[in-house]
């Protein structure tokens, strides 16, 4: 599965979705940075945000910064071409392990999203802290459990983990499902409430969305610019990481809300069910004449200049 993860020393591939940069740049402004100096910039923000999730009549939350994470580890389960229940073990593991936080200190040597230690064979320290090495790592180990998929939750993490307090991840078992059944596309809705957001370009998100779900995986296109924001259209792609069959535009509706604590997204919508910075859950119905109308996809609208 050499295509997951990183290549060589952690160097993960970037493109697809680019087409689209020619046009972007001319309408776009500042830069939001993928990686550890994005905590830096937003963490006032996203600390005191809360996100929630809802399926059926069972709700649970998380910080923006934890929902950015859960949304992180679900979409690269996507790309791998895992079933939902990967991700539920991966978020609960996270959950347990750090809070569902990149930090840089835990017991001993360990570290990250998982609390991976060096000296177990996880890899360098600044390895473990990219939160797509780390992922990755996990799942790596993950498929190896002979079958994981109908294991308990805590029994499947905790063969990966080796942890102290192997019954300890059933604790977050039920909040995992929840977040994995939105993320994944297999039902259920996202809502931040969270303040204004700073402007970032389309490049910056579209980099994002490749990051997270792979080259390709989503195809992206320009549907409408604005004095102070810039509309996407985004469709499963026809690049490699777009085979599985987990993508789909209500998955990237609720990604969409996922991150936009540190991505600047105002709107994100599929099918009329959409979601606003300033309302939260609403229905979008589309006007004739539209830009976006008649586009089968998911609509992101990102903040790419001060409002």
């Amino acid at each position: 599965m050499a295509r997951h993860g990183r290549d060589g020393a952690g160097n993960r591939r970037r493109g697809g979705g680019l087409v689209v940069l020619a046009l972007i740049a001319a309408v776009t402004v500042t830069a939001v940075i993928v990686g550890p100096e994005l905590w830096h910039r937003y963490s006032d923000r996203v600390f005191s945000s809360r996100c929630s999730v809802t399926v059926g009549d069972e709700t649970a939350s998380l910080t923006a910064e934890q929902t950015n994470n859960a949304a992180l580890i679900a979409a690269v389960s996507v790309e791998r071409g895992l079933p939902a229940r990967a991700a539920t073990i991966g978020i609960a593991t996270a959950i347990q392990e750090s809070s569902l936080r990149n930090i840089d200190w835990g017991d001993r040597d360990s570290v990250g999203l998982f609390q991976q230690r060096p000296s177990q064979g996880w890899g360098e320290i600044e390895e473990i802290l990219d939160p797509y090495y780390s992922v990755n790592k996990f799942y790596d180990g993950l498929i190896k459990v002979s079958g994981w998929q109908d294991l308990p939750v805590t029994e499947a993490a905790q063969a990966v983990q080796r942890s102290g307090f192997p019954d300890a991840y059933a604790d977050h078992e039920g909040e995992s499902r929840l977040w994995a059944s939105a993320l994944t596309g297999n039902g259920g809705r996202v809502n931040c409430d969270i303040g204004d957001a700073d402007p970032t370009t389309a490049r910056a998100f579209i980099e994002r969305v490749d990051l997270d779900f792979g080259p390709g995986a989503y195809s992206v296109e320009v549907l409408d610019v604005n004095s102070d924001s810039t509309v996407l259209g985004l469709s499963p792609g026809d690049g490699e990481s777009a085979q599985t069959p987990q993508l789909s535009a209500q998955s990237m509706r609720e990604w969409a809300v996922s991150v936009s604590s540190v991505q600047s997204v105002i709107e994100s919508s599929y099918e009329a069910a959409g979601w606003l910075r300033e309302d939260g859950l609403v229905e979008v119905p589309t006007a004739e004449g539209s830009p976006v109308a008649g586009y089968d996809g998911a609509i992101v609208t990102l903040r790419t200049a001060p409002h």
